[in-house]
């Protein structure tokens, strides 16, 4: 079921108390996210439980895949759509920025010399990736660009991809 729309006061209403908390106590605004995959499956792939769906992954056709299960790539690809969609609805909504609807497309090129081990120099992950939103709204130059700048600030999946975190792997057998 959608949710409601909000206007600026509702969604400051819904924050408000947050931020407060998270003034008060820093550390309660610190929340740890967490996936799961499953690699009991038969062939090569991993299973992930959304919360919402489960989604089988596997290899991309360029390297091997049968293309019936989901590309890990088109999954962070929507991760990032999913989000700056997001971000730009809750930063809209808080500018008084109406927007009636519109699509937000992510977009990546990989090298899959690089995935494969045929060219040791090729990059393993995306080249570049590009984020683009058109929109059925009306909004004034200044305010496009403040629009887009406050997404871009306030989009986690954007930013952690702008500016990668610190990751660690590691491996344990039963």
């Amino acid at each position: 079921m959608p949710s409601e729309p909000l206007d600026a006061e509702a969604l400051r209403g819904l924050q408000a108390p947050l931020k407060a908390q998270y003034r008060a106590e820093p550390e309660a605004a610190v929340v740890t996210l967490s996936a799961e995959g499953d690699l009991s499956g038969a062939g090569l792939v991993c299973s992930v439980d959304t919360g919402r769906a489960l989604v089988e992954a596997g290899l991309h056709p360029a390297s091997g895949g049968d293309g019936l299960s989901a590309c890990s790539g088109d999954m962070l690809l929507e991760a990032l759509a999913a989000c700056a969609g997001v971000t730009l609805k809750a930063v809209a909504t808080a500018l008084g920025i109406e927007v009636k609807g519109g699509t937000v497309k992510a977009k990546g090129e990989l090298d899959f010399r690089g995935t494969l081990g045929v060219d040791k120099e090729a990059p393993v992950g995306f080249r570049n990736i590009r984020l683009s939103f058109d929109l059925d709204a009306e909004i004034e130059p200044e305010l496009k660009e403040k629009l887009l700048e406050l997404t871009e600030r306030y989009c986690v999946v954007y930013q952690t991809l702008r500016n990668s975190p610190p990751t660690e792997t590691e491996i344990a057998l039963r």
